[in-house]
């Protein structure tokens, strides 16, 4: 984590609904507990870590704003729009949609199975467009209304072996970009494109000491990006500071890639 703790202002969110998929733990859960911060009520989505969901919703409440938890799989049309139904029945809106949820499994090509390639695609691009589809018709209705999807380097410069993750990210990118364009002026779209971040999902990878110090010697910042650097980009993203910003892709990785 960064030394400075920078607090966001309590009125930047005020008075409006955000969901966040993925948000039991990592980048959705910092993602979650700052936009709390900003005074919006957010709705935590998770898959199956319902005791972390619910502990996300208290650390919410706690910010003087309130939460929900809502269980399902974002890459299921009719769980998705289960989601987008309890949040209008809750808080009556949707202003701010944050398409977090993800994995990371790949193999070499010739030993990837189906199975692997349908479970990345659909977690990662396939929710983007479910959770975009059930929630657009609200967010018409709301002033503001901005999403943001979590994409990364990957999707720009491709993946060896995890060559199913690259192209799930690359198409959030490009759903992106097309999305920004189709739903403007109403409704502001963006993505994010982290490179490594210090979550559970890639911790595995950093056992290995060598291949760790590898890593940072290849950005400049020489730190992995902790998920609150994503975080407050994320709202960044979704808040008035960008207001004339829309389908563009926010690199947030240490000057490891530096993408036009």
């Amino acid at each position: 984590m960064p030394e400075e703790y920078i607090e966001l202002p309590r009125n930047l969110f005020a008075g409006k609904t955000a969901i966040v998929t993925g948000s039991s733990r990592g980048v959705g859960r910092a993602t979650a507990l700052r936009l709390a911060e900003g005074g919006a009520n957010v709705v935590i989505n998770y898959l199956s870590s319902e005791e972390k969901a619910y502990e996300v919703v208290e650390l919410c409440k706690k910010k003087s704003v309130d939460a929900i938890a809502v269980q399902g799989d974002v890459s299921k049309w009719s769980e998705a729009s289960n989601i987008a139904k309890q949040a209008l029945e809750q808080f009556g809106q949707i202003d701010l949609l944050v398409c977090n949820a993800g994995v990371w499994e790949g193999s070499p090509i010739e030993e990837m199975t189906e199975e692997t390639w349908n479970k990345v695609i659909n977690t990662n691009l396939k929710s983007a467009w479910a959770m975009s589809k059930c929630c657009v018709p609200s967010m018409k209705k709301q002033k503001r209304a901005a999403i943001v999807l979590v994409s990364s380097t990957a999707g720009q410069r491709g993946e060896a072996n995890y060559t199913n993750y690259a192209a799930s990210k690359g198409g959030q990118i490009s759903f992106t970009k097309g999305l920004a364009t189709e739903l403007a002026p109403e409704i502001r779209v963006n993505c994010v494109a982290p490179g490594w971040i210090e979550t559970a999902m890639v911790r595995p990878a950093f056992e290995d000491e060598a291949y760790k110090q590898s890593v940072l010697d290849s950005i400049p910042l020489n730190r992995v990006a902790s998920t609150d650097d994503i975080a407050v980009s994320i709202c960044w993203l979704l808040s008035d500071w960008s207001r004339h910003i829309t389908g563009e892709v926010l690199n947030i990785n240490g000057g490891a890639v530096l993408c036009g």
